[in-house]
């Protein structure tokens, strides 16, 4: 979500035919009580955490979001749940070790509402409390939680001392590892390539980062898949162009795993005059390397988040028109 024009890349990919996916394709559920964007979610014993995010006010500035939301997917069913410690946005939620985390995001401070933030939070006892800090900041990042670990993947970091405006931000390849038991941070071997906005998914005990973009070179559709057991990256068939508009679906999109496939939607690109929002769905074929056209989204959103529960995707929220102009409080579900 940002205000400059992204140039579409194209690369060669491997696109398999369509798949046969569930005749009705997404379907609606439970709204949530308030509509956000730019947000992350943590899925944990049936339950989908979302908190924090960004919402247009009524004056037409960005109003930052302490809430937090808590969805019952067998109950299709949303409560509100404890409010964070602070505003933020771009709060990257993950599950381990039993407890729902949130690291770092944006705030607002002196400097301007792009502030990256560093703290750490858990839900004890039904409050967010404070377990520490990240060793560097670390937003727009992807994260992803394996054996009790969670991998903060790719994303933005100050380019120097000045830390509060978009622009102080700079696209790195940072991969931070967190025990969540031991409350002590690693570092693992940094993503091929630099990205923010990108997403991810855990499969077969490995890593998948998706999608993406940078400044310069707008959105990419690169699949990189990562090996904990031997610290390595491979580069696998990248997400194509959409169909519909020819741009390269990268930045802003959301991605989750069921039944041995992953499956991408939504984000968004930037161009003159304004950009938009992709509707498309990508699912990808482990065995084949190869992705395969989705039905498309009922409502295309960026800034969304996304989860699987009991073999279904949920799109949660997110932004229906390019940057931050309405935010939503949709959700719906997708059952291959």
């Amino acid at each position: 979500m940002h205000r400059r024009t992204f140039l579409a890349a194209s690369a060669a990919v491997a696109v398999a035919p369509a798949v046969a996916c569930a005749e009705t394709g997404w379907t609606p559920r439970a709204s949530m009580s308030w509509p956000t964007q730019e947000i992350y979610c943590a899925a944990l014993d049936g339950e989908i955490t979302v908190a924090g995010g960004l919402v247009r006010s009524a004056t037409g500035g960005l109003h930052i979001n302490d809430r937090t939301a808590v969805y019952d997917a067998r109950a299709d069913r949303w409560s509100e749940g404890p409010r964070l410690p602070q505003p933020r946005h771009h709060p990257m939620l993950a599950a381990a070790a039993g407890r729902v985390w949130a690291f770092g995001g944006y705030d607002r401070r002196d400097g301007g509402e792009w502030t990256a933030m560093t703290d750490v939070w858990a839900i004890d006892r039904g409050v967010w409390a404070q377990v520490g800090q990240m060793p560097e900041r670390l937003c727009e990042t992807v994260g992803l939680s394996l054996d009790g670990q969670v991998h903060l993947i790719t994303g933005r970091s100050p380019k120097g001392e000045a830390n509060g405006q978009w622009n102080d931000q700079g696209d790195v390849a940072t991969h931070l590892v967190f025990d969540a038991a031991a409350n002590r941070w690693d570092k693992a071997r940094p993503a091929p390539m630099a990205r923010n906005s990108a997403a991810g998914a855990v499969l077969g005990g490995k890593l998948f980062v998706a999608g993406g973009r940078t400044v310069d070179g707008g959105g990419t559709g690169r699949l990189d898949r990562y090996d904990p057991a031997e610290d390595r990256w491979d580069t696998l068939a990248p997400i194509p162009a959409s169909p519909a508009t020819g741009k390269q679906v990268g930045g802003g999109l959301a991605m989750a795993e069921a039944g041995g496939r992953l499956v991408a939607f939504g984000g968004e690109w930037f161009d003159r005059p304004g950009g938009g929002v992709f509707a498309e769905t990508w699912i990808y074929e482990p065995t084949r390397d190869a992705w395969a056209a989705g039905p498309a989204m009922r409502t295309p959103r960026h800034g969304l988040a996304a989860a699987s529960v009991d073999g279904v995707f949920y799109a949660i929220a997110g932004g229906e028109v390019v940057s931050g102009g309405k935010a939503s409080e949709l959700v719906e579900a997708l059952s291959l």
